[in-house]
């Protein structure tokens, strides 16, 4: 017994050794900061065209009927007259219901080509719930209010106004770069997908393209307490899930032992009890190594030794929730329901919708199959409304990285520069299919509280970060 107990606590004592070398050991690269080159862009000017574009209030609809279709027009002629020199050099059309296309060419005459996206369509604001008007471009103690001032007319903004001075100053691009601009990408129109299409069947070869993503964040990784330049190099999927369940109805005065709602809810719970397995994905898995390097020692140990803690970590995000679960796995979130009309009538129908976010292996096919395994109810019928599946991981090496890694620490000095899966949707997924240089990253340092402006009430920008995205996409614009 001596000796086995010697043996035991001789591999116990190897083990713990492998894992702290190996947590010690796990320690970031130093990298050489590339010169930061200064832009003498007009901060006033950028200030001054970003708030126009906020007063045209071209907030976009499922239901088109309900579009003011003026305020779409009175953006395009905005562009014409804020951006001349771009107007004069570029080549504009107008593809599709919604798109703005312009394309700048390149020396080189090749058909490659850089793609740089936005949208210009904004999601309704109560107004009535807003401190300032969201549409009168207010600027109050050094900040912009306004809806779409950071979704994402903003990058949109800085993308013409580097287009604008890089042009004005005799710009001429190696190869062609195309400004690519939706007025639908809230409703998930196909204006971007119809550019994409059109640009794969003129023979475009895409060499890069950038849209909205992540951004200069503090905080949002384990231990990690400096800012952090996220961009996504993959989105999930997206699929809306419908479940419904039928009953004779009746009188609520002599219920059934379970109600259809009862029913529903139990199904509900049982799909929120039992998640979606763990993966960790390529896009994932990088911004593990990236970051998990430069945190605290405690969580090095994990990320180090994910081989031996992945159910740790598997643990620790089924408990909190929220992005880092998010990052790990496919989600289900509830939210909306229906049953009865009324409150003594039992409901013929009981139905329930999620809205999933597909992670990695998972399709929209097989997260349908789960979910009507975890049910726990034959009875309930589940159906997909819509769905499409993750897209693919783009390269995180190569020149396209590159100039874009070199921007952003031009732009940000002091921000790790770390890969990400956009848990969100964005239009750049349709690029992905034809391009494996897809990059999502809102080019802005963001903070909690700002962040949480998108979309909702109070949306603003303080204006010194206008400028300091039309600066970020000089230096991008001018590396293609």
């Amino acid at each position: 017994m001596t000796t086995v107990l010697y043996v035991f606590l001789a591999l116990l004592a190897a083990f713990f050794l492998v894992i702290l070398t190996r947590a010690a050991m796990f320690r970031p690269e130093q990298m050489p900061e590339p010169a930061k080159e200064e832009v003498d862009i007009d901060p006033d000017k950028t200030v001054y065209d970003l708030r126009h574009m906020v007063r045209c209030r071209t907030v976009s609809y499922t239901d088109e009927s309900l579009e003011d279709k003026s305020q779409f027009d009175a953006f395009k002629e905005l562009l014409k007259k804020l951006y001349p020199e771009v107007n004069e050099h570029a080549e504009l059309s107008y593809p599709s219901r919604t798109g703005i296309l312009y394309r700048i060419r390149g020396k080189s005459g090749s058909n490659h080509a850089a793609v740089f996206m936005a949208h210009y369509d904004v999601v309704p604001a109560d107004e009535g719930s807003w401190e300032k008007p969201a549409f009168d471009g207010v600027i109050e103690d050094g900040v912009l209010w306004g809806r779409g001032t950071l979704d994402t007319k903003v990058t949109l903004c800085g993308t013409m106004e580097a287009a604008e001075y890089l042009l004005s100053n005799g710009f001429v691009p190696e190869n062609d770069i195309y400004l690519a601009f939706s007025g639908e990408e809230e409703i998930a129109g196909p204006t971007a997908s119809d550019i994409a299409k059109s640009l794969k069947e003129d023979g475009v070869e895409i060499d890069f393209v950038i849209d909205e993503g992540g951004a200069v964040v503090e905080e949002v990784f384990p231990g990690v307490k400096g800012p952090c330049a996220l961009v996504g190099i993959s989105e999930k999927g997206i699929m809306d899930a419908e479940f419904r369940l039928k009953s004779n109805g009746g009188h609520a005065s002599a219920p059934p032992a379970h109600t259809i709602v009862g029913e529903m809810a139990r199904a509900i719970c049982n799909i929120e009890d039992n998640p979606f397995k763990m993966q960790i994905t390529k896009a994932v898995s990088e911004m593990f190594d990236t970051l998990g390097r430069r945190s605290t020692f405690l969580y090095r140990i994990i990320f180090a030794n994910l081989w031996c803690f992945k159910g740790v970590l598997d643990m620790i995000c089924r408990k909190s929730g929220g992005e880092l679960n998010a990052l790990v796995r496919t989600t289900a979130a509830f939210t909306m329901s229906r049953g009865s009309l009324d409150s003594n009538v039992l409901p013929n129908e009981a139905a329930a919708v999620a809205n999933l976010r597909l992670c990695g292996e998972d399709t929209a096919e097989s997260a349908l199959a789960y979910l009507r395994e975890k049910t726990g109810n034959d009875k309930i019928e589940v159906s997909m409304l819509h769905g499409t599946d993750p897209s693919p991981v783009s390269l995180t090496e190569g020149p396209a990285w590159e100039k874009l890694c070199r921007a952003i620490s031009q732009t940000w000095s002091d921000a790790v520069i770390s890969p990400y899966m956009m848990i969100a949707a964005s239009d750049s997924r349709y690029y992905s299919l034809i391009s494996d240089k897809v990059y999502r990253f809102s080019c802005m340092a963001l903070s909690k509280e700002e962040r949480g402006l998108i979309h909702g009430n109070n949306e603003r920008i303080p204006l010194q970060k206008i400028t300091e995205t039309a600066k970020f996409y000089v230096r991008l614009m001018k590396q293609f």
